[in-house]
């Protein structure tokens, strides 16, 4: 697959999907251009960037490969956008690339933290390039990513936190149909939404108990030095938003201005989503992390008066019920990792097995897709890492990262 700017696409090329555009064009099915009024038409719409497959380009009336095309891009509708499904990339092969930004954001999340304590400026432009190369993973395969982001430490939270929520932030968006530009902001937003922890005690920050009233309130002003951290960098208004105001809520119970939902852009409320569901999910010192079946449980709990129900609708069906990345015991008692998600059926996605939960031995390392036919077997319930062994663990991330 290649990436290529619309001012490159030629009659006879293979589009498989939109990648960057300012309106919402949406493709119904991958095929080939055949007329340069159909590129014009692409043009006119918005397209910026398509992703083309260069081995099935027809030329000279011949398709380079002999295989039965699939049906045209549908040139009659110029509303909207490819599926949000879509992989130009697999796993596998995605997997170490997404495994390099991922730990590239830390380092640069770790420096960030270290410049703004000794009084200096943060890289800005360092942040807007790791927004654009998690966005540009999660484009080719959202699983690599979202997987990552759940094989994570107890340890590293401060610094995983943000990068998980630019990374889910980004899955939700490109859902969502928004627009590229605008998915760049809220991802360089999230990276940034903690970045005011800075000022924050570390007694505080990294206290393992609950904190008192009045630590609490300490606590509450990190989001005003966000806001006014990613405000002075001018990263534009929805990133600035999404730094200073994700713990605001719907009712106006939130902080630290108790904004109320017509206050609130559809990004924030985003955001406040995403944000809790991973700090749910996460490991820290002082607490066990949920399922994000639980996770999604409490969400749904809080609407509509701290969440927007329709929103939290959408990042459910984005991610899956069961995300990629989750530790799950099949009805076969096998324990395993879902490695890819199926928006076809949710509740069968593919699952990498390594362990026999009854006879507490590893098994050998396989996928095993639930939505075969031919397989017997079925997904039983997420479980919790910390009810197995620290070897089993080791063996867990071990078997799906590269």
């Amino acid at each position: 697959m290649k990436i290529i700017n619309i001012k490159d696409l030629k009659p006879g090329m293979y589009v498989a999907g939109v990648i960057k555009q300012t309106g919402h064009i949406k493709i119904k099915s991958q095929g080939w251009v055949k007329t340069q009024k159909s590129i014009d038409k692409l043009v006119s719409t918005g397209v910026l960037e398509v992703e083309i497959d260069p081995d099935k380009t027809i030329q000279n009336g011949q398709q380079q490969q002999q295989q039965q095309p699939p049906p045209p891009i549908d040139e009659s509708i110029p509303e909207t956008v490819f599926n949000p499904w879509h992989k130009s990339a697999s796993i596998e092969s995605e997997l170490t690339q997404a495994t390099k930004l991922y730990d590239e954001a830390k380092t640069l999340q770790q420096k960030a933290f270290v410049d703004l304590q000794s009084g200096g400026p943060i890289n800005i432009s360092a942040f807007k390039e790791t927004a654009h190369g998690l966005i540009d993973s999660v484009f080719r395969n959202q699983d690599a990513l979202a997987c990552i982001a759940r094989i994570r430490e107890k340890d590293t939270y401060l610094l995983e936190h943000s990068i998980n929520v630019s990374i889910l932030i980004s899955i939700f968006a490109k859902h969502m149909g928004i627009e590229r530009p605008i998915i760049e902001q809220m991802a360089t937003g999230a990276l940034l939404h903690d970045i005011g922890k800075v000022h924050i005690p570390d007694s505080i920050l990294q206290k393992p108990s609950q904190l008192t009233k009045d630590e609490f309130e300490v606590m509450k002003s990190h989001a005003k030095y966000s806001f006014d951290i990613v405000l002075q960098a001018q990263l534009g208004k929805i990133a600035t938003e999404i730094a200073g105001y994700h713990h605001e809520r719907l009712d106006g119970s939130g902080y630290p201005y108790g904004y109320k939902t017509d206050e609130l852009s559809q990004y924030v409320k985003m955001a406040a989503i995403v944000d809790v569901y991973d700090a749910l999910t996460a490991e820290r010192i002082y607490k066990v992390g949920m399922t994000p079946v639980k996770a999604f449980k409490i969400l749904k709990e809080g609407t509509p008066h701290h969440y927007d129900t329709e929103l939290l609708n959408i990042f459910i069906n984005a991610i899956g019920v069961y995300p990629v990345g989750t530790l799950v015991k099949l009805t076969s008692q096998r324990v395993g990792i879902v490695c890819a998600s199926n928006p076809e059926a949710p509740l069968k996605p593919t699952v990498k097995v390594f362990y026999h939960a009854k006879h507490m031995h590893y098994v050998e390392v396989k996928d095993v897709d639930l939505s075969n036919k031919r397989v017997d077997d079925s997904l039983e319930a997420a479980i919790k890492p910390e009810e197995f062994s620290l070897d089993l663990l080791k063996f867990f991330r071990h078997s799906m990262l590269p």
